[in-house]
Order: C-alpha cells, then structure tokens, then sequence
C-alpha cells in the first residue's frame, strides 16, 4: 500500500494510490489507527503532494552506512550517533531547499525514512517491524561548515536544523524491506549516491529498540537511517533527487534565501 498526504481546496488529506494508477481514494482520518475511505477520489496530477507526515521527532541517525564510514576514513561507532531536526526544518515533494544566506557549504545526504505506526517503549528487536507503518524517502541537508564546528564542541542542531532541511517524501511505502531496499541520490540528474540498505551498520530493527528504550516513539515519528557515501555540494538552482526503490522519487530544487 502506497499512502500519500495532500492539499486539496486548502485542505490537507490522507489517501491510498491506486496501484499502477494516478488515483488517489481518500481516508476520513491519518493512516495510523485504521484504513478507511471516505469513498472521494481524485487523480494525483490535481493535487499537490505534501510532507507524507508531521512528526512529534524527526529522529536521525549518522555515521550508519559502513561504505560512508570508509569514504570519511572513521572508526565505526559502537552505538548509534542520534541526533534531531526541529519541526521547522520539514518540508515536503517539490518544496524548496532554501540555501540560507549565513551557510558557507550545504550538503545533501539521501535517506531511507522509517515512519513508525504505534506507540511503543522498550521494543525488542524481534517485535520491532510490527511498530513500523511504513517509510519513505528522506534528505538530511547539512551546513557542512558549521557542522564541523559544532561537533568539535560535542554539538549537532544549527548545521543540521536551518528550515528545508528536512525534505520528505514523496509517499509512505508499507511494503519495503529494510533490510535490502536500493537507495540512489541523484545531483541535476546524475547519479551520486547508490547504495543498498544491506550497507547499514545499525539495522533498522536494532535502531528501533535502541531509541525506544530511552524515548516512547508514537505514530508518525520518522527515523532517519543515515546516508551512504557519495555526499557532496549544493548550489543555488541546483535538483537533488532521492529515489529509493518500492517507494518512489523526492525531488527538490535550492533557492537561495535571499
């Protein structure tokens, strides 16, 4: 099942994509309780995409893809690096990056997202899908300057934070493994990241039971799982794309903030 989010006469809905269709059926009510359809349908080219969720945590993860750990010439880290994006910084399919006037180098970084369906605390890793709704595309955009600066002091918010610096999208996708799903980032349309999620260091069963032994996660919480190598530069006018197999295409275009 493919679940979308959308605008629509100003208002903003959940519906279900018809499968090898533009048809999107849609639900009285978020996704995460119970499927149900309000019986009203409309076609996918009438309607403007947004953010698949807006999440109580937009929680991150990196160093997690062991070919990145290389590319960085780091030491694998023996617990997940976490660290969060405010709210402010969501945005959605075909929303703007803006490049913000005080940044020196931003970064784009593709992401497999988990987007989680209940309430759960000290989840095991054996039960840990079960909490899983879905997942979606993710770009983890960073201030590569000020990231350095802020980690030499043991910090990571400003760098990773700016507003647009979290683009989801462009659905939720309820049938991917995660364990073995192809993941490619792609800079004015050509191919700079290409990765499969057997690559993670930290599976996605194991982040799950290591967040929620601290945090109670609920619905619509999203995890981004880290990037893979092959991160590079953003400039004003360019489109970064991240296409991960089963769920679809994000795409984004940077404008400059002033």
């Amino acid at each position: 099942m493919k679940i979308v989010r959308y605008e629509s006469n100003q208002l903003v809905s959940y519906g279900v994509l018809e499968q090898n269709t533009s048809i999107v059926k849609e639900l009285y009510r978020d996704p995460f309780d119970k499927i149900e359809f309000s019986g009203k349908e409309i076609d996918m080219n009438e309607i403007k995409i947004v953010s698949p969720v807006v999440p109580s945590k937009i929680i991150c993860v990196g160093l997690n893809y062991q070919q990145h750990i290389k590319e960085m010439n780091l030491t694998k880290p023996t617990r997940p690096m976490i660290f969060m994006k405010p709210a402010s910084s969501l945005i959605g399919l075909g929303d703007s990056i803006i490049y913000p006037k005080n940044a020196s180098r931003v970064e784009y970084e593709g992401e497999l997202v988990v987007v989680m369906g209940k309430t759960g605390r000290n989840i095991s890793e054996e039960d840990a899908l079960e909490y899983v709704f879905g997942y979606t595309c993710g770009n983890d955009v960073t201030e590569r300057v000020i990231q350095k600066e802020e980690m030499s002091s043991g910090a990571l918010l400003i760098s990773k934070g700016f507003d647009t610096f979290c683009s989801l999208g462009p659905l939720i996708a309820t049938e991917i493994n995660p364990d073995n799903t192809n993941l490619i980032t792609k800079h004015n349309g050509i191919i700079k990241q290409e990765t499969n999620t057997s690559d993670l260091l930290f599976s996605v069963k194991s982040l799950i039971a290591y967040l929620s032994s601290c945090m109670t996660l609920i619905p619509g919480d999203v995890i981004l799982t880290g990037t893979p190598s092959g991160v590079g530069p953003l400039v004003v006018g360019d489109r970064i794309e991240v296409e991960i197999e089963g769920i679809g295409n994000l795409h984004n275009v940077v404008l400059s903030e002033e």
